[in-house]
């Protein structure tokens, strides 16, 4: 089936070819989710997420790109908005501790927790190190890290899934690497 014949019977509700789009994509898009969401049961929710808005959002889909990369940015929206929401309840709760209400501050340090199996370091805490860094990279540097090194896209895939130029894809990669690379070797000369 071509993609154009596959995008129309999507969008005329064919559910056969949806649960077709779900068996091609899952493990692709959990992939990704899980490469920006460090725990195995919120990267699964955020992945079935993503594909009831495919479900819900076909109709929109102009064909402006290919569909994989349409449902790759929704992926990797899904997951930035699941972080954003992650991180104002950690500091909500930390505004309700500093007020003195009896909420408890979430102490955890849930994106850096290390549960993704997709990378396989010879030592786990230099794993952890390493996502730790990463998730300290301004939004636009830690997505375009994370597609190109975790998620093995190439930039073109990149600039299609972000919106971004190309040149803009590649000033964030290069300021990625940088900055983790300064980061890095503080964090290595100081633990030797």
């Amino acid at each position: 089936m071509t993609e154009e014949k596959l995008i129309a019977a999507l969008k005329s509700g064919n559910q056969k070819v949806f649960s077709q789009i779900i068996d091609d994509y899952q493990q692709k898009v959990f992939g990704t989710c899980i490469s920006f969401i460090p725990n195995k049961e919120d990267a699964e929710d955020v992945a079935q997420e993503v594909f009831l808005e495919v479900f819900k959002s076909i109709a929109k889909f102009k064909g402006d790109s290919k569909l994989s990369t349409w449902i790759f940015k929704i992926a990797t929206n899904k997951c930035l908005e699941f972080i954003r929401k992650k991180n104002a309840k950690k500091r909500f709760a930390f505004m309700q501790t500093i007020l003195g209400n009896e909420v408890p501050l979430d102490k955890t340090s849930y994106f850096t927790e290390f549960n993704h199996p997709g990378v396989l370091l010879v030592n786990k805490e230099k794993s952890v190190t390493i996502y730790k860094a990463i998730n300290t990279l301004p939004e636009a540097q830690r997505v375009v890290f994370t597609l190109a090194k975790i998620d093995d896209k190439s930039y073109q895939e990149i600039v299609e899934i972000t919106g971004k130029s190309l040149s803009s894809v590649e000033s964030l990669m290069f300021r990625a690497k940088k900055s983790l690379q300064e980061k890095l070797t503080k964090f290595y000369k100081n633990d030797i």
